[in-house]
């Protein structure tokens, strides 16, 4: 019998003109994403009304997701745009359908 996979998710969210960016990583990303959306997190998210989600990446591992947070953060800000581009190149709210 399998062991149920926990699924991690480092994610991209900016701001309707595409000019702030935070990256974060949770264990149900649409429940995070409807969290930022209706400012139901304090800080960052909420200042700069990042709401929507342009980017993220999916493991098994919590310290994967958490190490590639580390490193995306450190990241310039011209990296990430082209990790965001090489993916939604029209930088597009993923999560617009759910």
């Amino acid at each position: 019998m399998l062991a149920y996979m926990k699924k991690y998710f480092v994610y991209f969210l900016t701001n309707q003109n595409n000019n702030v960016m935070y990256i974060g990583v949770t264990n149900n990303l649409e429940r995070r994403v409807y969290e930022h959306k209706n400012k139901l997190v304090k800080g960052f998210t909420k200042k700069y009304n990042c709401t929507k989600l342009v980017y993220f990446e999916e493991t098994n591992d919590i310290h994967i997701a958490l190490d590639r947070e580390k490193q995306l953060k450190k990241w310039r800000r011209e990296k990430k745009d082209i990790l965001v581009n090489q993916n939604n190149s029209l930088w597009k709210d993923l999560s617009r359908q759910w």
